[in-house]
């Protein structure tokens, strides 16, 4: 078995991102993901890619859609308002079903807010923040080393799909240093048939179809159908101590890892709890969730936003179990005592019995 290497969350993803076939980054420096582009400007010319840092985010993404339409593995960074600069692009990138990939290392906001830890970016990110009908593949790791897993998959699932992936992370797990067991070189493949360049006849890469009658729905039509193969194919999530519980936490990403903490505590109290985790937040595992809910005295949603993951939460619980949110905003982010107390209190004042 391989040994763990010591590395920073930020690092580890494009480490991860280069074996996993990534030979071309083109960002724009923002805190608190500058490990990130820093890393890969070093790195990538030892392994024969390219690195160019852009004059701002939206050429940024725009040279990502460039190299992903002649079909190489390309990729960009940044953090929440850099983010919101990408979404034109992004779009662009969903409508010509180009295969890029994304990171969102989210910081407190709105506007320039702060450059601690943030989880505001949800809704923009798995609700498609740009214009038109798409989404974007989302994945949102706990870990570093799920940070380096779902960056170095998330090229093939791109690919696989002719869609953007984005991995969506906070600064908390984009600065935290792990043990990481980094996965092994992937062969690059030439370039795929529909690929610029590539092909019998010559390719045309678009997202711009004048005739909305005709050409637009048709291609609308196919978009959905697309993600309706999506849905039935990516729902990935954690179930953490769910078996006996009587409460259930909804979180996800760093604040999933305090959630456990305290889930442990309270149950070495008497309190029957446990966690349900989604891991890609586009497509959002309803089914699953609304499973685990069915037999819950009370659903807690933690999230260090208001009230965006609490919407697919009741999308998908659909009334089965009362919603209770607990919320943390502008970058502050939650310990464990919080959470406990909130809960605690809570199954205290509806009369509930523990230990404690």
């Amino acid at each position: 078995m391989k040994d763990k290497i010591l590395m920073k969350g930020n690092e580890a993803l494009a480490e991860a991102a280069i074996r996993g076939g990534c030979r071309y980054y083109f960002g724009y420096p923002i805190t608190p993901q500058n490990e990130v582009p820093a890393y890969m400007s070093k790195r990538l010319p030892e392994v024969g890619g390219v690195f160019i840092q852009a004059e701002s985010e939206t050429a940024s993404i725009n040279m990502v859609y460039g190299a992903c339409a002649s079909g190489a593995r390309a990729m960009t960074s940044s953090s929440s308002p850099g983010i919101s600069l990408m979404q034109e692009g992004i779009s662009y990138i969903a409508g010509s079903e180009v295969p890029a990939v994304i990171i969102n290392v989210m910081r407190g906001g709105p506007g320039l807010g702060n450059i601690s830890p943030s989880q505001a970016d949800y809704l923009q990110s798995v609700k498609g923040g740009g214009h038109g009908d798409y989404n974007v593949i989302i994945f949102a790791p706990s870990t570093v080393q799920e940070l380096a897993d779902y960056a170095y998959d998330s090229f093939d699932v791109a690919f696989k799909y002719r869609n953007p992936v984005m991995i969506l992370a906070d600064g908390v797990l984009g600065q935290i240093s792990e043990g990481v067991i980094l996965p092994e070189f992937k062969e690059i493949k030439d370039a795929p048939e529909w690929a610029l360049g590539k092909g019998k006849e010559r390719n045309i890469i678009r997202s711009l179809f004048l005739n909305p009658e005709d050409r637009l729905t048709t291609h609308n039509i196919h978009l959905q159908e697309k993600y309706r193969r999506i849905e039935k194919e990516i729902q990935y999530f954690e179930e953490y101590k769910c078996e006996d519980a009587e409460y259930l936490i909804v979180a996800y990403g760093t604040t999933s890892r305090i959630c456990k903490s305290a889930i442990d505590n309270m149950r070495n109290n008497g309190i029957k709890i446990g966690l349900f985790r989604p891991i890609s937040l586009w497509p959002f595992p309803y089914a699953k969730l609304k499973e685990n809910a069915a037999s819950k005295e009370t659903l807690f949603v933690v999230e260090m936003a208001y009230n965006q993951l609490e919407q697919d939460v009741r999308i998908g619980v659909e009334g089965a179990a009362p919603i209770e949110r607990l919320n943390k905003l502008g970058g502050s982010v939650f310990n464990e005592e919080e959470i406990i107390d909130f809960i605690s209190n809570s199954i205290t004042l509806k009369g509930n019995k523990y230990v404690g």
